[in-house]
């Protein structure tokens, strides 16, 4: 009996010991809103007031992973990177990885690589997703993307 007693008290410490220790991205993947969610561009509104809008949204996404895992489409190319949010409305990436095509005269895609990586915020308002925090100001709007079997934000 004094050996299950102390077999107990050995396993609640380990998982005392272990549990700060899980990583910070893990557990604020858990906890974000944006986990699990896939969203479509809206517009890109500049910093100088300019606004882009893309022929078509769904050439522009973005899907943030469970496992802190983030996706992206922008027009004629796929990448991949890691995100964290650690504090309510706070976004970080990690380096990017990008295929390299040449995407078609009108593509917001070299905006949006050259700007994208700079995202230090979010917001949702109304169900749409906006995106901000680079130097030059700005934001980029997105709404949800809705596929079969995903779940709408």
């Amino acid at each position: 009996m004094k050996t299950n007693v102390i077999g107990v008290m050995l396993a609640i410490a380990a998982v005392t010991i272990v549990l700060p220790t899980i990583s910070p991205l893990a557990r604020s993947q858990n906890s974000s809103e944006l986990a699990g969610t896939s969203w479509k561009l809206v517009k890109l509104q500049a910093g100088d007031e300019t606004t882009s809008v893309p022929d078509d949204g769904s050439k522009y996404t973005i899907t943030f992973g469970r496992n802190g895992r983030v996706t992206a489409r922008v027009d004629c190319n796929r990448g991949g990177s890691t995100w964290k949010s650690n504090r309510p409305n706070e976004l970080q990436f990690g380096s990017w990885s990008m295929t390299r095509a040449k995407c078609p005269p009108g593509s917001l895609h070299d905006r949006i690589v050259r700007e994208g990586a700079a995202v230090r915020s979010y917001a949702i308002k109304n169900g749409h997703l906006f995106l901000s925090g680079m130097a030059a100001g700005g934001y980029y709007e997105l709404e949800p993307l809705t596929t079969p079997g995903r779940r709408r934000p």
